[in-house]
């Protein structure tokens, strides 16, 4: 934990999201009137069906789409006011799509997370990407070339790419996606445990329930409800936003939240 430590940024960033709506020209809007706020050192859980929205919006955030209307604020400043050197030395990103090797190795790709530093970088620099490789098992791997891993060691690379970033706040769009269920669990807890800010979409609401400080519901590019796990996760929410009725009960070993879906003709 200790290394994980060592590898995020100096203060947790604080989110506000303000009316923020979204869409491609000449089309329906994709994201319409998302407003909440995350706390420094706060993870919320972005959670919806498919075709919600999710990664839109998260798009918005790490400022690749640009907002119609509305704003997005890292700690009161509108990041599209921020110099992109500036915001990439505090924001970082796991996305969804596979990421380019360029005939890299796992210790390569790893590296490129010190790019927004390289300004400020001395002496010897390869201590956080040592400290990356072994925290998310990879150490075995450094010298691999990229392109010959599995999916969900290539997800492990990228989540530790942008842990050597040292973010403020660090973005992650289904980052459990191709991941066994041990390693899972263990990137979840990892990024629960950090004293960053985290903003994470999932479609595995036990995850969402049993980590996230905060969980943002969204169907249709519109907000359903925001709030803690359990005031948010509910039979109705659920019937109403995935069309399937869910028993909520504590899982018998660990105590969290356990959720048992069924299709039901009623939700």
């Amino acid at each position: 934990m200790e290394r994980a430590r060592c590898l995020v940024g100096d203060r947790p960033a604080a989110l506000t999201v303000e009316s923020l709506c979204w869409g491609r020209p000449g089309r329906r809007r994709i994201i319409e009137r998302l407003g909440f706020t995350v706390e420094p050192g706060q993870m919320l859980a972005v959670v919806g069906p498919n075709g919600a929205g999710k990664s839109s919006l998260l798009r918005c955030l790490y400022r690749f789409h640009r907002p119609d209307k509305g704003v997005v604020r890292l700690d009161g400043e509108d990041i599209w006011g921020m110099r992109p050197r500036a915001l990439a030395r505090r924001v970082a990103t796991v996305l969804q799509e596979p990421a380019s090797d360029f005939g890299l190795t796992v210790a390569e790709i790893i590296e490129l997370g010190l790019t927004p530093h390289l300004d400020r970088l001395t002496g010897h620099v390869y201590g956080p990407v040592e400290d990356a490789l072994a925290m998310m098992g990879l150490t075995a791997l450094a010298a691999r070339d990229f392109a010959t891993l599995s999916g969900g060691e290539k997800q492990r690379v990228m989540i530790a790419r942008a842990l050597v970033q040292k973010p403020d706040l660090i973005i992650l769009d289904e980052p459990t996606n191709h991941l066994d269920i041990r390693h899972q669990l263990e990137v979840l807890a990892l990024l629960s445990s950090l004293p960053i800010t985290v903003v994470v979409s999932l479609h595995d609401l036990a995850l969402a329930c049993a980590h996230a400080d905060r969980v943002l519901v969204i169907d249709q590019g519109r907000q359903v409800h925001f709030g803690a796990p359990l005031d948010v996760l509910t039979p109705a929410t659920i019937s109403q936003t995935f069309a399937v009725g869910v028993v909520i009960d504590a899982h018998p070993a660990t105590g969290r939240p356990r959720f048992s879906f069924h299709l039901d003709r009623n939700a």
